[in-house]
């Protein structure tokens, strides 16, 4: 394996450790602060270090003037709902079965692009994928939806809150297809920066009464979900699909998830029951059905 390979694939196992770990980050965050808090401080200090990543390369946010629709599109759907409805649900869901659920994203985000994304049709694999995503989903939530006096709808709702995030990360998925060939830091920062300026002024509602009450990890937690997923990690993502394509970084989709569940049992001491395991499987293998025979086609498009 040449250094430049290598390079590829431990910069794909570092957005697996982060992007796969903002699902214990967030749990141990709302327990203690609200979940706008939570949000708004990852994206405020995400923001802030983009920024200064940008600018210490020479870019200028004037650059972005031209393009301050499309940054806000994907402020909302790549960061402002997605934060926020995964972060509220994590008050009642746990961090593994948050993580299972957001590997619905790769197979929503081809039925979205059959739609939006000129030259991505559906296919059967593709259906094939989705309905055992879907199947996942419902033996995930199937201990859920008896309906009885005993029901917990609170939890149900959670999950289906939760999914709801992985349908917005799909949407800007295909949004971000119309992303301007700039600096990707820069668009990076401006994103973040435009998500700051829709979520601060919510946050600021929820006033401040939680502070003399958090503990050090919960503060700590919003740091690194800061820092990490949601600032480096999405330089790095960009520089994935710039140097090995995007065929290449679609092997995350089957890494996150196990790598949420693996962190919730070993460091949330969360237990995952059978159904879980089942569903994990069976979208995972949607996944795998649904990108079949698309390698060969992303590298071509990305090289060309």
């Amino acid at each position: 394996m040449n250094s430049s390979r290598l390079f590829d694939w431990l910069a794909l196992l570092a957005l697996v450790a982060m992007f796969g770990s903002a699902f214990l980050l967030t749990k141990i965050a709302v327990q203690e602060i609200p979940p706008v808090m939570v949000v708004a401080g990852r994206i405020v200090i995400g923001a802030i270090l983009l920024l200064v990543i940008a600018y210490s390369q020479g870019d200028r946010l004037s650059s972005l003037k031209p393009y301050w629709k499309l940054l806000l599109a994907l402020a909302l759907t790549g960061n402002c709902i997605p934060f926020f409805v995964i972060t509220w649900g994590q008050q009642y869901v746990e961090s593994s079965l948050a993580g299972i659920l957001m590997a619905m994203m790769p197979l929503t985000t081809v039925v979205l692009a059959h739609f939006f994304v000129q030259g991505e049709r559906i296919t059967k694999n593709k259906v094939i994928g989705f309905l055992l995503g879907f199947a996942g989903v419902v033996i995930l939530m199937q201990p859920e939806l008896i309906v009885s006096s005993n029901m917990d709808w609170l939890y149900l709702s959670a999950m289906l809150i939760i999914l709801l995030g992985a349908v917005s990360y799909a949407a800007n998925s295909v949004i971000a297809h119309g992303l301007p060939k700039i600096s990707l830091p820069l668009i990076s920062a401006g994103v973040l920066l435009a998500a700051s300026i829709v979520i601060v002024p919510l946050s600021l509602s929820q006033g401040f009464a939680w502070v003399p009450e958090t503990s050090f990890s919960a503060i700590v937690s919003v740091i690194l979900l800061g820092i990490f997923p949601s600032g480096l990690a999405t330089i790095i993502y960009f520089r994935v699909i710039r140097h090995a394509g995007p065929a290449f970084l679609s092997q995350i989709n089957y890494l996150i998830p196990v790598w949420a569940v693996l962190l919730g049992i070993v460091f949330g001491g969360e237990k995952l029951t059978v159904n879980a395991v089942i569903a994990l499987v069976v979208i995972l293998v949607g996944i795998a059905i649904a990108q079949k025979n698309r390698s060969a086609r992303a590298d071509s498009i990305y090289h060309d």
